[in-house]
C-alpha cells in the first residue's frame, strides 16, 4: 500500500508563541485545535495536501493517563529540548481504496477527541524517533478543503528531510523511508527540513533556534 504524508507536527511551548515565527513568514494561520482527553492542543498552518501543527501539552495529567500514555506524547513533549525527537509524522493511504490495516507495526490508539469506529495506529518506535501515526481513514480531498492561498505563495509539501541523533533503526522507519515520505540522516540535534512544491527559488528560511524546523522554498 502507497503512504504519503497526510500532517505533522512539532512539540512547541505552551500556547506555541513559536507560530507568530510562521505568521511573520507569510504563512496563514487555520483555527487551532483542542485534543479532549488526550491533554494536547495545537496552532495549524494549512496546505493544499498536507498540515503543519504546532503542538504542546495543555493538560499534563490527561496526557499520562492510561488511555493516552501508550502515545509517549508526555515523554515526547517533556523531553523535545533533550533526547525525544520532538516530530510526529501522521500518515494516510496514497490511494483511499487500498485503505486497510497499518502499514507497519503498530498499536491501536483511540483517543477520546476520534470519532469511532474512526482508529489511529502509533508505529512501534520509541520516542528518540518521530511519533509515527497511520490515519487510514484520512484522504487529501480533506486536507484541500483546509487550504487557503498563503501570503508566501507556497501550495504543497513536496519533500521532508529528517535529521535524528541516533539511526532510525525501527521496522516503522523503514517503512516510511521505502516509501519516499522523507529520508533521513543523523547528527547532534533533531531537524526537520520541509520542502515546498519542488523548491524552485532555491531559497532557505531556518526557524532555530525557535523551532527546529527548516523551509526550502
Amino acid at each position: 500500500m502507497r503512504i504519503e504524508l497526510d500532517h505533522l507536527f512539532v512539540c512547541a511551548a505552551p500556547g506555541a508563541p513559536e507560530a507568530e515565527k510562521f505568521i511573520q513568514f507569510g504563512l496563514l494561520e487555520a483555527p487551532p485545535n483542542q485534543h479532549p482527553g488526550q491533554g494536547t492542543a495545537c496552532r495549524r498552518f494549512a496546505l493544499a495536501n498536507a498540515m503543519i501543527e504546532l503542538l504542546w501539552v495543555s493538560d499534563p495529567s490527561a496526557a499520562q493517563n492510561q488511555s493516552t500514555r501508550t502515545a509517549l506524547l508526555w515523554e515526547r513533549w517533556s523531553a523535545r529540548d533533550s533526547d525525544a525527537s520532538p516530530f510526529g509524522i501522521c500518515l494516510r493511504p496514497g490511494n483511499p481504496q487500498e485503505a486497510g490495516g497499518p502499514p507497519f507495526p503498530a498499536r491501536e490508539y483511540r483517543p477520546d477527541y476520534l470519532p469511532g469506529p474512526l482508529v489511529m495506529h502509533i508505529g512501534e518506535a520509541g520516542v528518540k524517533e518521530p511519533m509515527w501515526v497511520d490515519m487510514s481513514f484520512m484522504k487529501r480531498v480533506q486536507r484541500e478543503h483546509w487550504f487557503n492561498e498563503h501570503l508566501i505563495g507556497i501550495r504543497e509539501i513536496t519533500g521532508l528531510t529528517l535529521t535524528t541523533t541516533a539511526p532510525l533503526r525501527s521496522a516503522v522507519s523503514q517503512k516510511v523511508l521505502e516509501s519516499g515520505v522523507l529520508s533521513a540522516r543523523t547528527a547532534t540535534s533533531h531537524l526537520l527540513e520541509i520542502e515546498f512544491d519542488g523548491k524552485p527559488r532555491n531559497e532557505q528560511i531556518d526557524f532555530r533556534p525557535d523551532l527546529p524546523i527548516v523551509f526550502r522554498l
